[in-house]
């Protein structure tokens, strides 16, 4: 296999290119990074974007929630994209957009899908029928010959990643080796630190918010906690946090500590219950409902925010403030970047979800 994948004559003739991803917020967190990067070596290329949406459903009631994920607010607020194509979590709205992308003629396609890339390659063909399409592609399964017809519509093949325990690499270099493939680009180790531009106005409601619990001006600390991850694996107990916050505010340096707790939307009236029911003092439930940048906004105003592994752990070093991060051993790659302001406990054994780390555990790594 040779490197760059796509011809440098290629991209210098062409006037745009569409990058395929189904994103998370941590996979957004790192991959940003490169997105400017490779803005940046090619200002006359147009960048566009496809968010694929792999919870697309046909079932209308789940749209309104999907419609309003998160991400696109982070991501339409980049420079670094002409066009977003966000609306692809229904069936009709899918096939919509690939229309939609076909009238746009692309010269150049790359899917970053690991989540079956046989499908996203296919996708990649059906959106560009002529153009220069380069996907990830895995492994063939013996018995699944379709993948190898699905992989044969593309013209380049990036290599998919693989954790080697004995010499685990972090998911932002495996991103960062994704564009030197592509066209040589070097995102230098510096330049993968995570970031996240806050707009003033949504700094601005976090410290009204603040105020309006009574947490600015404070005599102790701010800390964040954050429970909930999308799969039950990673998340910690709703009892557990309040443990956490009791203890915490029983030991000296945090008896005055004020305490934010994070809760998805659906999770908000349990967490209600289940704060209410220990009686803490200085403890509110929070949860960025109207636009990202809340999340972000509030995460900046405290000074230890602590996380089971999800985006709130990288969003901790996007905004320079110490994580201690809840994980298991399961993901090593994705630990939080900034080592220095970072402290990860991780469940004892392999099979072990977050929830059995303990309260303990956790005190002992307070600062």
């Amino acid at each position: 296999m040779t490197f760059p994948l796509i011809p440098e004559n290629l991209l210098q003739k062409s006037d745009k290119i569409l990058f395929i991803a189904h994103l998370a917020l941590g996979d957004y967190t790192y991959l940003q990074n490169c997105f400017h990067a490779f803005a940046q070596a090619y200002p006359h290329l147009q960048v566009h974007l496809w968010v694929d949406e792999v919870r697309r459903t046909a079932d209308a009631a789940e749209w309104p929630h999907l419609e309003n994920y998160a991400l696109y607010d982070w991501v339409d607020a980049s420079a670094c994209f002409a066009k977003v194509y966000r609306r692809t979590y229904s069936p009709a709205l899918y096939r919509d957009s690939i229309a939609e992308a076909q009238r746009e003629h692309y010269p150049l396609v790359v899917s970053l899908a690991t989540l079956r890339p046989h499908l996203y390659a296919a996708l990649a063909r059906a959106v560009s029928p002529q153009g220069f399409v380069v996907g990830i592609k895995s492994r063939v399964p013996l018995l699944q010959p379709q993948h190898y017809l699905a992989y044969r519509k593309i013209d380049a093949a990036l290599l998919p990643y693989s954790v080697d325990r004995a010499n685990v690499q972090h998911i932002s270099a495996v991103y960062a080796g994704w564009f030197r493939q592509l066209c040589g680009l070097e995102v230098a180790p510096a330049a993968r630190l995570p970031f996240v531009d806050i707009p003033e106005s949504w700094r601005l409601q976090a410290r009204e918010r603040l105020a309006a619990w009574g947490f600015a001006p404070r005599a102790g600390k701010l800390v964040f906690i954050n429970p909930y991850a999308k799969t039950h694996k990673r998340c910690w107990p709703l009892e557990r946090v309040a443990e956490l916050i009791a203890a915490m505010q029983d030991r000296d340096g945090w008896r005055d500590a004020c305490f934010v707790v994070n809760a998805v939307p659906q999770e908000l009236a349990k967490a209600r219950a289940v704060i209410a029911g220990y009686g803490l003092a200085r403890a509110e439930l929070f949860s960025a409902e109207e636009n990202f940048f809340q999340l972000p906004a509030l995460l900046a105003e405290c000074e230890l925010i602590i996380s089971v592994e999800t985006a709130v752990m990288h969003l901790a070093n996007a905004v320079h403030v110490p994580v201690i991060a809840l994980m298991r051993q399961k993901n090593p790659e994705w630990v939080p970047i900034d080592a220095a302001r970072s402290t990860v406990i991780t469940a004892q054994r392999r099979r072990d979800w977050v929830k059995a780390i303990s309260v303990a555990e956790v005190m002992a790594a307070l600062p």
